[in-house]
């Protein structure tokens, strides 16, 4: 061994052995279950095919082929077919079935699955990270059931595809970032798809592995960083100078050095209290083409004005506006971004749709075409700490609110359509086509 890897070494040892006189807390354990190429697999079991063995991508084929596919199959991934690749990369040679978006139907899966997931854990120990993940705390009931962590997963995983027909994977670790790790890295080459990770093996098995964006929360910017300072495993952030850190990450350079570790203190109860101090609600999306100025500005009103109606639907009231413009890829142009205040905290769409539109004209390229749009209502509160000012009738504004309820009521009636402003309907609208999606992709076939 070199002098320099005889230095790390001892660098290592040396923090190994202060977190071990630190460490006081019971040690838990937690599993991270995957529902593997959730949309694919429920298009795969829709039409009666096996998920593992079935070439299936879920894009709209509708769109161009530079359309983002949704997901790919894992007999797809298994031939080199990255989960969101272009319609346009997939390889001629490769024959497959293209099923449209359906996210209607993989809400339904997804709850069914979770029906599963309590039948064997309170959801008080469960927190759903995404439509296809959970992470479970299974510490109490391994005793109770007579398992261990590994064993019951597979019982979970076994019961959601006999039920469900949905291949699933699992991660297992005695720490929330242990457990999704295992998942990410160690599962995918387990013959069985469940990964087992405590600190001891995680050092073992993964200190040295490469690239660092296969760890959780590790980007390629971070990686591009990390390596600018001759970082390229986990264990040599573990013997990093922390200052250097601290210089690169500021305050996320605790997370960073904790997980080189394999340290998470963050448990299922500090999930479950949490709280944020401030609530915001948001609207996004990517345009389907280039838009000129006019026509973003269009689209600005259109966001403003659905999310008005989210927050009368709450009974909230909102105090500013954020809004982010990415222009089209070709321009180099960096992003436009802004923040408006209003006069009062309200929900009236007469009010905030016209800051928002005067937020779009402050802030953007007149030309310049612009490709996405996001709209972020901030300062959320209850309608009950709604201000009036000297300018409007008290009266008049409840009139307002209640014209907005009532359209509500039509929407949850008679569908999102049933009722449309005249802009709905100009050249490059968006939100008649928008209000068939879910997340934006298609809601049914």
């Amino acid at each position: 061994m070199d002098e320099t890897a005889s230095q790390i070494r001892l660098i290592v040892t040396a923090r190994f052995a202060l977190w071990e006189a630190k460490k006081m807390k019971k040690e838990r354990q937690y599993i991270c279950i995957d529902l593997k190429s959730f949309y694919a697999s429920v298009e795969c079991v829709e039409r009666g095919f096996d998920p593992m063995t079935t070439n299936l991508v879920v894009a709209d084929a509708e769109r161009t082929e530079k359309t983002i596919c949704l997901a790919v199959s894992p007999s797809m991934k298994a031939r080199g077919i990255p989960g969101r690749c272009r319609v346009f990369e997939i390889p001629a040679g490769i024959p497959y079935i293209m099923a449209t978006p359906r996210m209607q139907l993989y809400i339904d899966y997804s709850a069914e699955i979770y029906a599963i997931y309590l039948r064997y854990i309170s959801g008080e120990d469960i927190h759903v990270y995404s439509i296809d993940e959970v992470f479970m705390d299974v510490t109490g009931y391994l005793s109770m059931y007579g398992m261990s962590a590994r064993e019951l997963a597979a019982v979970i995983m076994r019961d959601i595809r006999e039920t469900t027909g949905i291949p699933a994977a699992a991660g297992v670790g005695t720490n929330l970032y242990l457990a999704k790790i295992a998942l990410d890295i160690i599962a995918k080459r387990s013959p069985d798809f469940i990964g087992v990770l405590d600190e001891e093996s995680y050092r073992r098995l993964l200190w040295r592995h490469r690239p660092l964006t296969d760890f959780w929360r590790i980007g390629r910017g971070t990686a591009e960083r990390l390596a600018r300072i001759g970082v390229f495993t986990m264990e040599e952030v573990a013997a990093a100078d922390e200052r250097v850190l601290y210089k690169l990450f500021g305050v996320d350079a605790e997370l960073l050095i904790d997980h080189a570790w394999g340290r998470e203190p963050v448990t299922m109860a500090d999930i479950k209290a949490y709280r944020p101090r401030e609530h915001c609600i948001s609207n996004g999306q990517v345009l389907p083409r280039d838009y000129l100025f006019e026509e973003g500005a269009l689209i600005v009103r259109e966001m403003a004005d659905v999310l008005c109606l989210e927050l009368t639907e709450k009974r909230l009231v909102t105090d500013s506006i954020t809004l982010h413009v990415s222009y089209m890829r070709k321009s180099g142009r960096k992003s436009a971004h802004g923040t408006i205040a209003l006069p009062a905290a309200t929900d009236l769409s007469r009010r905030i749709i016209d800051h928002a539109e005067k937020l779009y004209r402050q802030i953007v390229d007149e030309n310049t075409p612009i490709r996405r749009v996001s709209l972020t209502y901030n300062h959320v509160n209850r309608d009950r700490y709604c201000q009036y000012d000297f300018f409007t009738s008290p009266d008049q504004m409840e009139k307002e609110r209640q014209m907005q309820r009532a359209v509500l009521d039509i929407k949850r009636r008679f569908g999102k359509n049933a009722v449309l402003k005249g802009m709905d309907f100009q050249e490059g609208a968006t939100t008649i086509e928008r209000n068939g999606q879910i997340g934006g992709h298609r809601s049914g076939a």
